[in-house]
């Protein structure tokens, strides 16, 4: 007797429909196999299957081969989202489940032992997929379900235990309720605690040139002292950036989905993610790999923000990985049967100090440093990386008269004001572009919307002349003074939007390399 189940399989971060097909047939000697090119959690189905179903007090044939495809055979399969519909295969060819009771549906879902649903990974993408095959009716863990509920044209139901989900299919129509979501719960989450910029003290400079790298999506680089705040700014990046919106949201989710980092309450990401690796990361880590290969923190960080800090302790092989992402927007992982690709478009925000004990140039503290180290510690950033990052500034420490100050400085709230309204400014200008904000234009779009006033072109001549920048640092000075001026509402660049974009361009004003 044979029996089909729809379900799923998630490669990368796409999903693909598969059919689970059972087969039951007499045999002296009880035998499972599984085929279809499973791997070893698939194999062990049979005996959390088998448990969970005697376990729950329902009928499991004590012997006759079982033999389980997964179809389409022609590509590997994983994980042990497969046990749910392989269990009420079982039961509808037993007679436990009127068999047409399974038509129609897409099931997902690992077994424990006492027949508990298990959440899976991927549901997100699942659901997606189901949409634009058709399917409307999804079976799904009950901790996976929320996360699969956001998307249109498709009921969601729980699964929380076998004997429940049979209970809830023996009856037609189904009694049970489709899971809810409402979309304006999840663009407003309950109030938490996040870092805001009104708690830092002084670096007034630094705060302005976070506001205008925000607002035009461009990378940044902070160099400073230890202690002199660059973490404590990062971190307060996602309080000023856009929020996110609902394609963004859905988009970024998925790739969290896959790697299993949804769990408790956090089953839709409505906030732009903050990812901070550390500096001994492997460059699978960074931009994912492995035999069947996952995303990266480049892509965990997809419509958000990467953090490298201490960015010269990276291996420099690893951040040479970093250029496809920062220049594409997307990854992509080759192996010897398929190549994935995983969106990675993020802003870089990235930290070092200026030397290896991070006080050359200090007013407070002598540097300890010699010449030949300062020059090996700041050559370990590749001169194509550093031409990828568009505002490299200084943090220098805090006065003691600002740490000591009662007054709050400006809040998040008020930078995210104009930096929404900057992003608004640029998505109209670019409607039909296809470009998203400032960092992401072209030279045709550079051509078409930076024009110059004569003093503002008679300002970016002379620095060109006397700095020696090159044409790629001349497009970036454009960039972000289109940025200054969108902050300002201003349709044409000045000359102090030209004058404060190549302050920005520290390691431009002077040999970075030489510590003299």
């Amino acid at each position: 007797m044979l029996l089909k189940i729809q379900s799923a399989y998630v490669e990368g971060i796409q999903a693909q429909l598969i059919d689970v097909e059972v087969d039951y047939s007499t045999s002296p000697k009880p035998r499972y196999h599984v085929v279809g090119l499973p791997d070893t959690a698939i194999r062990e189905s049979g005996e959390r299957v088998r448990a969970a179903i005697r376990n729950c007090g329902l009928y499991y044939p004590s012997a006759g081969t079982i033999t389980v495809n997964l179809a389409p055979a022609d590509f590997k399969k994983e994980g042990s989202c497969y046990d749910l519909p392989i269990a009420l295969a079982l039961l509808g060819m037993s007679d436990a489940l009127p068999p047409r009771s399974l038509r129609k549906w897409l099931i997902l879902g690992e077994l424990s032992l006492d027949g508990k649903v298990r959440p899976i990974r991927g549901a997100l993408p699942v659901a997606l997929s189901a949409q634009k095959s058709g399917v409307t009716r999804l079976l799904l863990p009950a901790g996976s379900s929320e996360e699969a509920a956001v998307v249109d044209g498709v009921e969601v139901y729980r699964a929380e235990t076998l004997p429940q989900v049979c209970q809830m299919l023996e009856n037609d129509p189904i009694q049970a309720d489709p899971v809810r979501v409402s979309r304006e719960e999840l663009a407003h989450p309950p109030g938490v605690y996040r870092p805001d910029f009104a708690e830092v003290k002084g670096q007034q400079s630094a705060k302005r040139a976070l506001e205008v790298a925000c607002a035009g999506g461009h990378n940044i680089l902070m160099i400073g002292p230890p202690g002199s705040g660059k973490t404590m700014l990062a971190k307060r990046i996602p309080s000023i950036m856009p929020r996110m919106s609902f394609s963004e949201a859905l988009e970024t989710t998925a790739i969290h989905s896959v790697t299993g980092l949804l769990n408790g309450q956090r089953r839709f990401l409505v906030e732009r993610p903050f990812r901070a690796p550390h500096h001994t990361i492997s460059r699978a880590g960074l931009v994912g790999g492995g035999t069947n290969p996952r995303p990266g923190e480049v892509s965990l960080a997809h419509n958000g923000v990467l953090f490298l800090d201490e960015l010269p302790e990276f291996q420099r092989h690893v951040l040479e990985v970093l250029r496809q992402p920062l220049e594409d927007g997307e990854v992509t992982i080759s192996r010897a049967s398929r190549s994935l690709t995983f969106p990675s478009r993020f802003m870089l925000a990235s930290a070092m100090n200026p030397c290896p004990c991070g006080y050359h140039g200090s007013a407070i503290k002598e540097c300890v440093c010699t010449p030949p180290q300062i020059h090996r510690y700041r050559s370990k950033i590749s001169g194509p990386l550093m031409d990828r990052i568009d505002l490299h500034i200084e943090v220098a420490e805090v006065p003691y008269r600002d740490l000591t100050s009662k007054a709050d400085g400006e809040p998040s709230q008020a930078i995210a004001r104009r930096v929404r309204e900057s992003r608004v400014r640029q998505l109209k200008r670019f409607s039909r572009e296809g470009v998203f904000c400032n960092a992401q234009m072209g030279p045709r779009e550079l051509e078409a919307n930076c024009r110059l006033s004569p003093r503002a072109q008679d300002r970016l001549r002379q620095a060109i002349e006397q700095l020696g920048f090159s044409a790629r640092t001349y497009d970036r000075v454009l960039k972000v003074a289109r940025t200054i001026a969108d902050l300002e509402a201003a349709e044409t660049l000045s000359a102090a939007h030209i004058s404060e974009a190549i302050q920005y361009r520290t390691l431009d004003r002077h040999d970075w390399t030489d510590p003299g």
